[in-house]
């Protein structure tokens, strides 16, 4: 009725939809059905649409559908998208919904266009992967005073950036810039779940002496332990000649515990790795190594004073 009582003022067409928060059009339906209808044309006939077709049973059937992928149902196409997913829920609930009904209907279970997280299978049997992670989840449980168990990996740094997802205006699609000649910088730590703590070594190769410098490093940041436990990959710098001669002059202080293969979910360094991409090198800026490395180290350093300080305040 509003509507009306404006439009009789004088009142534009666009005025009157800035005014309602509707567009022209809108207001335009809602006077034509006044005049052919009266105020009977203002009601609100939506009831008149019938049943809810995208209702509790239907939300819950489309949460399940999205844990498989399209293929699971037979569609050729590897990624959904609306229309297969309307399809798919036709043949199974005997239903069939508009695109925006099916755009409301992910929206109302919080379903999101999201980038896939690649995997590799593990060849080991699930009997044997389990036995290896709880032989270490139970050395983690049960060190002596005097031994400690430390997370160790390798993380590459690359002058090139690398991509990752961005906030940007719509249409717009951010440029960043790649100095074309590549240029790496490696990075070895050992992460300390206990004391918060991390012992970190840089080369420019990723070979076996980058691992023994870090097991050096390790030897002299914990001095009274009688043995070191690095849990860590089966990367072939672990495991090669030069590192077991290595580890032979380190009189058995440190001992290494490989897990299952494609298990980087075990291993509590793999974060600290992707918090340091997240935040330094994906889609960076810098043109040069060194600067690049910089703000590797600057990072590193901050992220250290406040995991420390955040540990304080836990054992306080």
């Amino acid at each position: 009725m509003l509507t009306v009582l404006l439009r009789d003022k004088g009142l534009s067409y666009q005025e009157i939809g800035e005014a309602q928060g509707c567009s022209p059009g809108t207001v335009c339906k809602v006077l034509k059905r006044y005049q052919q209808w009266g105020e009977a044309g203002l009601e609100d006939r939506r009831s008149e649409n019938g049943h809810l077709k995208a209702d509790e049973d239907y939300l819950a059937v489309l949460c399940a559908v999205l844990k498989h992928t399209a293929p699971h149902y037979g569609w050729s196409r590897p990624t959904w998208t609306r229309e297969l997913l309307i399809e798919t829920m036709r043949k199974k609930t005997r239903r069939q919904v508009s695109r925006a009904t099916m755009s409301r209907a992910l929206k109302a279970i919080g379903a999101r266009l999201g980038r896939p997280k690649p995997v590799v299978r593990c060849p080991w049997s699930k009997h044997k992967v389990t036995r290896r992670l709880n032989q270490i989840h139970w050395l983690r449980d049960h060190l002596p005073s005097n031994e400690i168990l430390l997370y160790e990996d390798e993380a590459d740094v690359h002058l090139n950036p690398k991509i990752g997802l961005d906030w940007m205006n719509s249409g717009d699609q951010r440029q960043v810039v790649t100095p074309g000649q590549n240029k790496k910088r490696y990075l070895a730590g050992a992460w300390d779940p206990v004391a918060r703590e991390m012992t970190l070594v840089e080369s420019e190769r990723k070979n076996s002496f980058l691992f023994i410098l870090l097991c050096q490093k390790v030897l002299e940041a914990y001095p009274k332990m009688k043995k070191i436990h690095l849990v860590l990959d089966n990367y072939g710098i672990h495991k090669s000649k030069i590192t077991k001669r290595a580890l032979e002059g380190f009189e058995g202080r440190i001992v290494l515990h490989f897990l299952p293969p494609y298990c980087p979910d075990e291993n509590l360094i793999e974060i600290r790795w992707k918090i340091l991409h997240d935040n330094v090198t994906r889609n960076h800026q810098y043109k040069t190594i060194r600067g690049l490395m910089g703000a590797v180290r600057k990072h590193l350093r901050k992220f250290m004073r406040k995991v420390k300080c955040a540990h304080a305040k836990v054992a306080a």
